[in-house]
């Protein structure tokens, strides 16, 4: 198998935009992706596209926003990890020669969801019998609550704990320019914000918004040609949760714990070698629970590490320095592309002030609904270096 890298990483700014059509937003991202590749939209092969509710077709149209056609196209739905499973799809292509070059679009319009040439607005919502856990209420902020109040029983982690991490990744996105919220809260603030699902107030949990992010990935030989900072891709996993598997022992997300596992091990690259992650901190809870999931500190012991400033720049391992779903923001179909984003940019030094210092190891993690079970639908960890 041939070695896979990202040459070029691009995205718009995340926020509420619901004039802003999918195809355009998914265009300019590109177009950012391929200027900075430093090659023309006609050397992509194929184009890989994540999304789950703006249209069929959305990667044809979005090389059509690039004067591109004729080529393979493929269209990805994973829920959250829609556009982590369609990198996959591209690194895999790439590694196996199928493809020499190709492009991966994550893009989604929440504020304004096209299916079918149906128009309808806000979050999506599965319809009754689609999913028995959720048809009893167990929507993804009971669903955490009811994990993080676990975890603060076994190991005597604190409410505030979990609002420390709306703190720091509120923080980081005010020097973020691509996020959507910029906007910095004392503790106080985010302990006071609207209780949503006891512990998890307002301001621990992402927000609805529109947003697009793209990447060029080639052959490790194709991208030393092309630029002096490739990244490469050293190891992407993408799997669904078995049914059930976290039922006992400690509160955990078993698939999350798995797939770490499997790509530290096809990537020859430990926890402790980690400099960066950006994480799948749809709600508060979700980020501690994985600091613990991923290796980065022993299980139980989520809450000091966030308290400690572990997890934070002068810690161990920097968490969301782009402030992560809950301020960066959460557009289903980008995000996990718009992670991949965040970290080249880091890897490659050209993020200004939220800059990690001397990255070179970066992870991404990115989870996608619920299975069966309490389960996640899909869970994808992508680690990328220098």
């Amino acid at each position: 198998m041939r070695e896979v890298a990202v040459i070029g990483a691009g995205m718009i700014k995340f926020g509420k935009t619901p004039e802003y059509a999918p195809a355009r937003m998914g265009g300019d991202a590109a177009r950012i992706a391929l200027e900075q590749a430093g090659i023309e939209p006609n050397r992509i092969e194929a184009t890989f596209c994540g999304n789950i509710g703006n249209a069929p077709n959305l990667a044809q149209r979005i090389n059509g926003e690039m004067g591109v056609s004729g080529i393979p196209a493929f269209n990805h739905e994973n829920a959250c990890a829609s556009s982590s499973a369609a990198f996959r799809q591209a690194v895999l292509a790439v590694s196996k020669d199928i493809h020499d070059y190709a492009l991966v679009v994550g893009v989604e319009n929440m504020t304004v969801h096209i299916a079918m040439g149906v128009v309808g607005s806000g979050p999506l919502v599965l319809p009754h019998g689609a999913n028995l856990e959720a048809d009893n209420g167990m929507l993804m902020p009971a669903g955490f609550s009811l994990t993080g109040r676990r975890h603060m029983h076994e190991f005597g982690t604190t409410a505030e704990q979990f609002g420390l991490i709306a703190v720091k990744n509120h923080r980081n996105s005010a020097l973020n320019p691509y996020a959507q919220y910029q906007k910095v809260f004392t503790l106080e603030e985010v302990m006071d914000s609207r209780m949503v699902s006891d512990p998890l107030t307002l301001y621990q949990c992402c927000p609805i918004g529109d947003g697009a992010a793209a990447v060029v990935v080639t052959t490790a030989e194709n991208a030393r040609k092309h630029t002096t900072r490739p990244v490469f891709v050293r190891g992407s996993v993408l799997t669904s949760g078995k049914y059930k598997a976290s039922a006992e022992g400690p509160p955990r997300i078993e698939a999350c714990v798995t797939a770490a596992q499997e790509c530290y091990d096809t990537a020859g690259i430990g926890p402790e070698d980690v400099d960066l992650v950006e994480l799948h901190d749809c709600f508060t809870i979700h980020e501690l629970l994985a600091y613990e999931d991923l290796g980065l500190c022993p299980k139980g012991e989520g809450g000091r590490f966030i308290e400690e400033g572990l997890s934070d720049y002068g810690g161990e391992v920097v968490v969301n320095p782009s402030g992560g779903l809950l301020s960066k923001g959460h557009p289903i179909g980008a995000t996990g592309v718009a992670q991949l984003v965040e970290v080249v940019w880091h890897l490659q030094g050209v993020c200004g002030e939220r800059q990690v210092a001397d990255a070179k190891v970066g992870l991404t993690h990115n989870g996608g609904g619920f299975g069966p079970g309490n389960e996640p639908g899909a869970m994808s960890i992508t680690m990328v270096s220098t």
